[in-house]
């Protein structure tokens, strides 16, 4: 039960301090009146959420429809940080999301989309789903498409599928971390990435083998690769590999495997950054709070997700979007995990040295 509301002048002031606005404008919001921005209204509606208060029935609109959104499991933190931001435009533009999160054994994409079309939703959204994997078949979505499902795809180009698509521009985000590491003074670098069946991974390995000839000249990637899990074990066994051949510095396919890589550095005696630099990718929330805080790779996430709902809603309306992949830079955010190349030879020595952690 909503706590009881406290007197009118009070609430304003409160609501007014908290979203950081006019107690006018508060009071324009609460009974529906024009003359207020699309921000300052969401603003306001936010600060009755985080305060407690129950929303004024004047303010419950009626939804224009369900729309599904699919993503991955929670555990990497990115996902939830995209479902939020979509889920929060989706609010704003009228619509319900429900939200389908996947994890390992549990409800797949297929049966997810079952359960939503039953629920007679207006269109669907998909992240990081089977889209993004190569050795997947695209009937699934042919058929939705087919059916005139409007549907939006999230970071992972699924080509000869009729929908839009929003992607990082993962070839931008390997550049940025690369030449981030060369000007460190780095050149043994590796690749810690997840499995090339997927698009983001596959783009990320192709421009990092086409970086290595670039800056140092090395026309063969192998031993400086090592595609694993995107997870934090995934990272850990990646760097591992990467730390006994010699790597300075590792670029990792999420912020996850980049933790990972830290803890590898650390089971062999390693410091961060001082005998070993890490990037991760994504800019995970929180992420900036690790020991050390990590350098990464940061996706536009709140971009991208205006882009897709932006999308969506276009194609509900009848306006087919634009099929061409729309690619958002990314942002290189410099922080404690990466410093100056150390003397390779004595790196070496010390990871040979160093006894291995149970």
């Amino acid at each position: 039960m909503s706590p009881t509301l406290p007197p009118v002048r009070t609430r304003l002031t409160d609501l007014a301090e908290q979203a950081g606005v006019s107690t006018a404008t508060v009071s324009r919001v609460l009974n529906g009146k024009h003359g207020v921005s699309t921000q300052a209204r969401q603003a306001v509606l936010a600060a009755l959420d985080v305060l407690g208060y129950e929303r004024p029935e004047k303010l419950r609109t009626r939804s224009a429809g369900l729309v599904g959104l699919v993503v991955p499991e929670l555990s990497n933190p990115v996902f939830p940080a995209f479902a939020q931001v979509i889920e929060s435009m989706l609010t704003e533009r009228g619509y319900t999301p429900l939200l389908c999160t996947q994890s390992p054994g549990g409800t797949t994409e297929d049966q997810y989309v079952d359960m939503l079309l039953e629920h007679g939703v207006a269109g669907i959204v998909f992240v990081s789903g089977l889209h993004a994997d190569s050795s997947a078949s695209k009937d699934r979505y042919h058929r939705l498409r087919s059916s005139g499902m409007p549907v939006v795809l999230v970071n992972g180009f699924a080509e000869g599928v009729d929908a839009p698509s929003v992607s990082t521009d993962d070839v931008a985000a390997l550049d940025l971390a690369f030449r981030h590491l060369v000007s460190l003074g780095h050149r043994s670098i590796g690749l810690a990435i997840g499995p090339d069946r997927f698009v983001p991974a596959a783009r990320k390995r192709a421009e990092f083998t086409a970086t290595l000839e670039r800056h140092l000249g090395i026309s063969d990637p192998t031993g400086h690769v090592v595609s694993t899990l995107f997870t934090v074990e995934g990272g850990q066994a990646a760097a591992l590999e990467l730390i006994e051949t010699g790597h300075t510095a590792i670029i990792c396919g999420s912020d996850l495997m980049a933790l990972g890589a830290i803890r590898a550095a650390r089971s062999r005696g390693l410091s961060v950054p001082e005998d070993l630099s890490v990037v991760g990718f994504d800019d995970s929330p929180l992420i900036a709070f690790t020991d050390p805080p990590l350098t990464t790779v940061r996706q536009p996430v709140l971009a991208m997700g205006h882009a897709a709902v932006s999308a969506l809603v276009a194609e509900i309306s009848g306006t087919p979007a634009s099929r061409i992949e729309l690619k958002f830079h990314p942002e290189l955010i410099v922080r404690a995990s990466t410093g100056a190349a150390p003397h390779v030879a004595d790196l070496a020595a010390h990871a040979a040295a160093a006894p291995v952690a149970p």
